[in-house]
């Protein structure tokens, strides 16, 4: 009598997807491999929406600009342009006015990317030579601006979410509700009749500074253009902040560690303020976009020499290289910190920057 045989499964065969060499399937990867890492992903989608954006804004731009009555060289030349057709022309010529649109758009829209932006209608000067200094005076504002505004939001925020529903909650909130109805200049008129005018003398009330120096070598004129932004956007952050805060300390985690004796210090720090970053990060960043264009009626009214102040006299002066080159500038700053913005809030969400 023969023993039974035993019977040999057969052995499973690996996983595969289409897509080998010569149409033969190739082994499966992982999925956490195959997918694109959520950081990276959203780079490269943010990105791409970017420079289209800016794409478009750069047209209508120009666009704009080119719609406007007479032209570049009639601006410059003033009276005279009547009188001596024959200048008019040369200048027409060196400005590439007796072009096309079209290779009138692609001579500046291709000097962005080479760095020959062409030179102010008005002085001659380069147009980085004119806004380069502007630049960095504005984004010594904005940078100075965003980190008070941002730390007192928080901190008055928190507290609001700790006091809830007490004086100092009902304090903040009809504060900010007043603040929040009130515009940039009405906020600035007040800071300069309270400190340089009318009640006190104790700051300046422009803040010209020398030629050739910049914000940071007279920090003194930086207070009221600083504290009238402070004074705008601090607002926004402590009622998301307050919001936020109160979510957290009303969640499941928080009450087991108010059971288990943690410390409220602790609870707050460690345990609810991590947890309410993300949205307070967008509304940061949504201030320091307001910031962007928030400078311009600012340094207008306190005759602060940055990048808002000089995109006013351009326009005053119809100096069309130099608006052109800070409304894109501006533009490029809104893309830049709307990516920036979510990068940072996906990073601080654990379960939104794992790979799924």
């Amino acid at each position: 009598m023969t023993e039974p045989r035993a019977v040999r499964r057969p052995e499973p065969e690996p996983a595969t997807e289409p897509g080998g060499p010569g149409g033969s399937p190739s082994p499966a990867r992982p999925r956490a491999a195959r997918d694109a890492h959520p950081v990276r992903h959203l780079l490269g989608r943010r990105a791409a929406a970017g420079l289209f954006t800016l794409c478009v804004v750069s047209v209508l731009v120009f666009a704009a600009t080119e719609v406007l009555p007479g032209n570049a060289a009639n601006a410059v030349l003033g009276r005279t342009a009547a009188s001596s057709p024959a200048a008019l022309h040369r200048l027409e010529a060196a400005l590439h006015l007796n072009r096309g649109l079209l290779d009138q758009y692609w001579l500046w829209f291709s000097g962005l990317f080479t760095g020959h932006l062409g030179h102010s209608l008005v002085n001659g000067q380069p147009v980085w030579g004119y806004a380069a200094p502007r630049l960095i005076n504005s984004a010594v504002l904005m940078a100075v601006t965003g980190v008070i505004g941002a730390a007192a939001g928080v901190a008055l925020g928190a507290l609001a979410a700790l006091r809830r529903d007490g004086w100092f909650d009902h304090i903040c909130a009809v504060t900010a509700l007043a603040v929040t109805a009130l515009p940039e200049f009405v906020v600035a008129i007040g800071l300069i009749i309270l400190f340089s005018t009318v009640v006190t003398h104790l700051l300046p009330a422009v803040s010209l500074l020398p030629p050739g120096s910049y914000a940071w070598n007279a920090p003194r004129l930086l207070i009221l253009p600083v504290a009238t932004l402070v004074v705008v956007i601090v607002p926004y952050i402590q009622r998301m902040t307050r919001a936020a805060m109160i979510e957290a300390l009303e969640s499941d985690y928080v009450e087991m560690a108010r059971l288990k004796g943690v410390p409220m210090w602790r609870i707050v720090l460690v345990h609810a303020l991590p947890n309410a970053t993300a949205p307070v990060i967008q509304v940061i960043g949504l201030n320091f976009l307001y910031l962007a264009g928030g400078v311009v009626l600012v340094e207008y009214v306190f005759a602060f020499p940055g990048i808002g102040q000089g995109l006013v006299d351009a326009v005053e002066n119809r100096d069309i290289p130099v608006i052109q080159f800070i409304v894109v500038l501006l533009a490029a700053f809104y893309v830049f910190m709307n990516i920036v913005t979510d990068v940072i809030a996906l990073l601080v969400t654990p379960r939104h920057r794992i790979p799924r």
